[in-house]
């Protein structure tokens, strides 16, 4: 089986017949936080049903799925007779209402055209045609599986290129938070003499505190932690998306993590560049987590 990232979103529709009837199946599948089955089966046909969501749960780990089938019947072979108990009823409304409402009464076709009046009743199947009814639905249903599959893979595809372009995204913006101004060593250096100054003039301290202090600042402002978990990060992610399969759940963890460090990052920064740069980068991550929430 391929293992092709796919999406949660997913339609097909397989129609077929035997003898004697007819069945449509359809299969929508959206968005879930787990694996959802929900099926709908004309009457009669409970006994499959429990086959029907098998099938389901063995071709698919996650998606609100839907499944409809409808069984038609031919007419040939069965009869048509009169619902005396809706006759009936119309009959007596026809006659309340002429002798409220002046109007033509109406024909014998017209009446008989009313829902509820004539009944068709089916001629029963023969048990091997139950049995043929039944297998044909199976086989429609997996085949719908297998077409919802491939759709779901279609926009899958179309999902990956979009998380990737996303993630390049993000890696560009951590280069520009690595190769920032501020984090060389000359400036972090101005940085603290200015603000162990700050402090010197405040407090008055020894030698040796103000060393601490200033290695204090230094660790503080430091993010070359959080730059190298987003690297990491950013190369789990794509391993991710090329192994394909179900990794909605671990995408959508790795997006948390990354959101993580991107708060970390805006923590310690101290340049208004570098908070801008944190700000998309926390922009980007959104989108990354929007996207994988469609991902099976």
């Amino acid at each position: 089986m391929s293992h092709s990232l796919a999406s949660m979103t997913g339609y097909a529709r397989i129609a077929g017949s035997v003898s004697g009837a007819g069945f449509v199946c359809e299969i929508k599948s959206v968005n879930s936080r787990g694996l959802d089955i929900r099926t709908r089966l004309t009457a009669g046909f409970d006994a499959i049903e429990g086959e029907v969501r098998q099938l389901i749960g063995k071709m698919v780990s996650r998606g609100a799925i839907n499944c409809t089938i409808t069984v038609e019947r031919d007419g040939a072979g069965g009869n048509v007779v009169v619902n005396q108990q809706a006759l009936d009823t119309v009959l007596v409304a026809i006659a309340e209402l002429s002798n409220r409402i002046e109007a033509p009464r109406p024909t014998l076709e017209g009446i008989l055209a009313l829902p509820g009046v004539l009944d068709r009743r089916e001629a029963p199947m023969t048990p091997q045609g139950e049995q043929a009814l039944a297998s044909a639905i199976m086989d429609g249903a997996s085949q719908a599986m297998v077409d919802l599959v491939l759709a779901r893979r279609q926009e899958g595809g179309k999902l990956a290129a979009v998380l990737l372009g996303i993630i390049d995204e993000i890696e560009a913006l951590v280069a520009r938070a690595a190769a920032h101004p501020s984090r060389s060593r000359e400036a972090v250096q101005a940085r603290l003499r200015q603000q162990v100054a700050e402090l010197a003039d405040d407090i008055t301290m020894a030698p040796e505190r103000l060393a601490q202090e200033a290695l204090i600042l230094a660790t503080k402002a430091d993010i070359r932690e959080e730059l190298d978990r987003l690297t990491a990060h950013i190369a789990n992610a794509r391993q991710l998306i090329a192994s394909g399969g179900a990794v909605g759940r671990r995408l959508d963890f790795l997006a948390q993590e990354f959101n993580r460090e991107a708060n970390t990052l805006c923590s310690k920064s101290n340049a208004v560049d570098l908070t801008a740069i944190g700000l998309d980068l926390k922009a980007a991550i959104d989108q990354l987590r929007e996207q994988v929430q469609n991902i099976e």
